[in-house]
């Protein structure tokens, strides 16, 4: 298992939106299951929303338990289908959280491997340049 640390930068949620819960919630008149609204830490990437959205959390939620579950990102928020508070409460909130950690630092490992391929590639290129310029100075005529 691959082992992530969290850093500042990692995505995470903050807090339910209770504005967006049932009316209904703790009456008689309650759904068993619903939509809640979580904030999510900071704006998400594109790779990212497709990430949590996709068949890998989808699959990890189910094998965790979770198989109604569906997430969707809509701008600052996580938008969570076919759960309720207490499901949350009692573990759901931790798997989904693991996700999150998991796909923000998936994308900061892709953006570094792709800055260090850059860096080497520009070094390269530099090497490339002087030893160019380096047999050019060796011509005499």
């Amino acid at each position: 298992m691959n082992t992530q640390l969290k850093t500042a930068d990692s995505l995470g949620l903050t807090s339910v939106l209770v504005g967006s819960l049932p009316d209904t919630l703790m009456t008689d008149a309650a759904p068993e299951r619903y939509t809640v609204e979580a904030v999510l830490s900071r704006k998400v990437q594109p790779v990212e929303v497709a990430a949590i959205e996709g068949p890998d959390v989808s699959g990890h939620l189910t094998a965790s338990g979770y198989p109604a579950i569906q997430l969707h990102v809509s701008d600052r928020r996580l938008v969570i289908s076919n759960t309720n508070l207490e499901e949350l409460r009692d573990g759901l909130a931790s798997v989904i959280g693991d996700q999150l950690e998991r796909v923000s630092g998936d994308e900061r490992e892709a953006r570094e491997r792709a800055a260090s391929d850059r860096q080497a590639a520009s070094e390269r290129e530099h090497e490339r340049a002087a030893a160019v310029v380096a047999l050019a100075s060796s011509v005499t005529f």
